[in-house]
This record gives C-alpha cells, sequence and structure tokens, in this order.
C-alpha cells in the first residue's frame, strides 16, 4: 500500500454498495481517529463500503496524493479529505472530480475553498476568535502588555492553521495585516510564532524556543490540544506553568480534562465525528441521486459546530464547563 493505512469495507455493505475513501493527516492524533470511527460507524448503518488512509505525519502530503490515486482506480463514489497541505493537494483533488467523484474537505478547506465539491469543518475563525476574546478578557487591562507565542501547525501554512491563528488575534485586538497569511502582523506583544506539527514534542520544542527568545511570554496560542501539553511541559520546565495563559482548540477529552486540571485556560470544542458521519451520509446521497451538499447559509462550507469550554467564564463570551464538555468530548 501507498498510504498510511487501509481499512476493511464495511462487512454489512453490500457487494455493489458505493465506495467512499476517508483520508485524514495521520491515524494517531485522537482528532483523526474518531473521525474514522465517525465514517465507519455511518458507514455500517448506511449501507457503504469504506477505506480509510492517512498520512505518516501531519505535512506528509505524498501520501495523501497516494491515497487519491488509489480511491480512483479503486472506483470510489466519493472521497472524505483533511488535507496535509491544503494548495498542494488540489491537483490530485481535481483528478478525482474529473473521473467524476464527489471530493469533500473535512475539517480544512481547500484553498480555494472551491477546489472540493464540498467543505463540512468547524468555522475555524470563529474557534480562534472565541479563545482570544477569552484571553483579552482574562487579562483584563494587562491585555495591552501581554506577550504572546504563537504555536501554530505546518510551514505550509494549511487554512485551519491560518483561520485559527488569525481567528485568535482578531479575538484579543491584534490586527492580522493579512488576514491569509501568518506571521506578517508587526504587533509588539506577539513575541514570535514556531510550528509543532500538531503533537505534544512538536508543542514542547516550540514552546522552549519561544522562551528562549521571550523569557516573559504570559499568553500562549496552540494550533490544538496535543501542543497545548507539550508547551506546558516546557512552562513548567521553566517555572512559569502558574503564571502564563494557554488556549487551544480541538475538544478532545484529554483537552478538556487538562482544562479541568488548569493546564488549558479555555479551548474550542469541534466535533470530529459529526463531520465524518455527514460527509458519509453526503456521499450515499450523491450515489443514489447525484445531488451534491449544499453549505451553511451565509458561509462557503457547512458549519459542523464549536463550543468554548473554560471553567473560568467570562462575561460577554458563551461558554461551557469542563465537566459539561465531558459529555461531548472525543478521543
Amino acid at each position: 500500500m501507498t498510504a498510511g493505512f487501509l481499512g476493511a469495507a464495511s462487512p454489512a455493505a453490500a457487494q455493489d454498495a458505493p465506495l467512499v475513501c476517508l483520508i485524514t493527516k495521520t491515524d494517531t492524533n485522537p482528532f483523526f481517529v474518531k473521525m474514522k470511527e465517525g465514517a465507519q460507524a455511518k458507514a455500517d448503518e448506511i449501507g457503504v463500503k469504506l477505506q480509510t488512509y492517512a498520512g505518516k505525519i501531519d505535512g506528509d502530503t505524498e501520501s495523501q496524493v497516494a491515497a487519491i490515486e488509489s480511491c480512483i482506480a479503486g472506483g470510489a463514489k466519493g472521497i472524505l479529505i483533511t488535507a496535509s497541505d491544503t494548495k498542494a493537494i488540489v491537483p490530485s483533488v481535481q483528478q478525482a472530480r474529473d473521473a467524476g467523484i464527489l471530493v469533500i474537505a473535512l475539517d480544512t478547506s481547500l484553498e480555494p475553498i472551491n477546489s472540493a465539491d464540498a467543505t463540512f469543518a468547524t468555522d475555524n475563525f470563529a474557534a480562534g476568535e472565541l479563545i482570544g476574546q477569552w484571553a483579552k478578557a482574562q487579562l483584563g487591562d494587562k491585555a495591552a502588555e501581554a506577550k504572546i507565542a504563537f504555536l501554530d501547525l505546518i510551514p505550509a501554512q494549511p487554512s485551519v492553521d491560518v483561520l485559527r491563528d488569525q481567528g485568535f488575534m482578531k479575538g484579543f485586538g491584534i490586527d492580522t495585516k493579512n488576514v491569509a497569511v501568518i506571521g506578517d502582523e508587526d504587533d509588539a506583544r506577539i513575541a514570535g510564532h514556531d510550528i509543532t506539527n500538531g503533537n505534544e514534542e512538536g508543542g514542547r520544542t516550540a514552546m522552549e524556543n519561544l522562551l528562549q527568545k521571550e523569557p516573559g511570554i504570559n499568553v500562549v496560542y496552540t494550533i490544538n490540544e496535543p501542543a497545548a501539553a507539550g508547551a506546558f511541559e516546557a512552562l513548567k520546565a521553566a517555572g512559569r506553568d502558574k503564571d502564563t495563559l494557554i488556549v487551544s482548540i480541538d475538544g478532545g477529552c484529554p483537552g478538556i480534562a487538562n482544562v479541568k486540571d488548569g493546564v488549558i485556560g479555555a479551548t474550542s470544542m469541534q466535533y470530529p465525528l459529526k463531520m465524518a458521519a455527514l460527509g458519509v451520509e453526503a456521499v450515499k446521497a450523491f450515489a443514489d441521486s447525484g445531488k451534491k451538499p449544499e453549505t451553511t447559509s451565509g458561509l462557503d462550507f457547512t458549519n459542523t459546530g464549536v463550543d468554548l469550554v473554560t471553567d473560568k467564564p467570562v462575561d460577554g463570551v458563551t461558554s461551557m464547563t469542563s465537566e459539561e464538555a465531558a459529555k461531548a468530548c472525543w478521543g
């Protein structure tokens, strides 16, 4: 096999059931594990065959391209993909669409967004904006003198990375300059950006790097909760864990537990199981009738929801507690 992994077809599916491919960034991040579970459960329920692929690490576009080629050759009716590189994958996605395959981006929109037939995702800009608003309110007057570390995803700046990062800035009150680009801002409160590859080790290393540059960091934005966990370990080792706010995005059960324990001040919860289930349903509808998904009113994608989770609520920002979130978390 040329991709990260290949799952067996649903045993309940008939021989002539439509084939759906799910291609995720990795098969280790709990977010994508839950996405796979949601896709498989829905495939079993409605009678479609599911094959699953993943990159070896976040940023492994080569494996995702190979997976698309396998899906085309295998006669897939639909492809659900969380793209590692939202620009580089577009030519391969176009090949699939030219072959009559419905392509739905999950979680991470392609660039441009209409490179896929549809996008089912968290409103990632809103997710970032929520944690930015919360952090600003928590600091109060001290927000004007904050020193903020940005722990982003990968150098390619996929859309999910840009949207969350820039959403946080808007929520915190930072001029984003070009909202489509990370790192062009000139606000003195920005201590720096570093990449994490969306995992704990990367989060720890990125935090160490930025602390060397600016020891006074007191706010940390992270692309996801594994990166936040790594950042906390670096802050703890530096004796800075008690006086630094960490905010993140995901809603995984380990992340929600970290909110309860005070490791993460606030996180924005997203719903990967719902994304994948809706994607499988959409491919089945397309196979049956040729109908393509519709977008959420006022948006250019289908919004699968986002909620702020914190045990330190602030005025003007709706949130749920970690106890409430634990009933809806994943991973």
